[in-house]
């Protein structure tokens, strides 16, 4: 898991200093590729595209008095939008059902919502350079056209770069390696990364079908 454009989550009522290990599979589809340790806590970063105050109800992410469940975690729900003073969320805080931890089998953790969200830790996330390549031109066939240099088709936004918190076990990452981030597209690490310094490439981008909801 990896968030790309991170906004503060606390959880309230989840005791202060305690972190927890959940279990994450590597892979739903494929059962032999087995499974690692996830660290959870109060404080988490959720995208900030995956909260909103108020939205209509074909949002299935968080909202104020709505629930969603954390991936491989626990249900929790939006109370509160802390804002400074140019009215820009910088914390949410939410609360969480203790008894809803997915795979523990009590009746909460099989309850159905809606929105499942990535997260990351905040004490074990791991900051990572991230590049997300666009199309180089804007243009299907830029040297087509006999009147302009090609060149001037070229997409000014074809190479965005972010920083973005990746779960801790991404530390172990080697050049070439690949990993699906969830929700957000797949990705390889760059020959420029090392120990110190993650970087990861975007090789494909998933479709966001909120994004398109909304230009409708």
């Amino acid at each position: 898991m990896a968030v790309l454009d991170p906004v503060k989550v606390v959880i309230t009522n989840y005791p202060e200093g305690e972190e927890e290990w959940l279990d994450a599979e590597n892979n739903p589809e494929d059962e032999s590729s087995g499974s690692r340790k996830l660290p959870f806590s109060r404080e988490i970063y959720i995208e900030k595209e995956d909260f909103r105050e108020q939205a209509n109800k074909k949002f299935f992410r968080l909202k104020l008095g709505k629930e969603v469940r954390l991936k491989n975690a626990y249900i929790i729900q939006a109370n509160e939008a802390i804002k400074d003073e140019n009215g820009e969320i910088t914390e949410i805080h939410c609360t969480y059902d203790p008894l809803s931890k997915s795979g523990s089998g009590t009746e909460e953790s099989m309850r159905k919502v809606k929105g499942t969200l990535h997260w990351v830790s905040v004490a074990h996330a791991h900051k990572a350079e991230v590049r997300l390549y666009d199309r180089l031109f804007n243009d299907e066939a830029p040297d087509s056209h006999k009147d302009q240099d090609f060149k001037s088709f070229i997409n000014p936004d074809s190479l965005e770069l972010v920083q973005a918190f990746v779960e801790p076990s991404l530390k172990e990452a080697k050049i070439g390696d690949r990993f699906q981030f969830q929700r957000k597209g797949y990705f390889c690490v760059d020959t420029d990364s090392s120990r110190d310094k993650l970087v990861f490439n975007r090789t494909v981008a998933l479709r966001d079908s909120w994004a398109k909801i909304e230009k409708k």
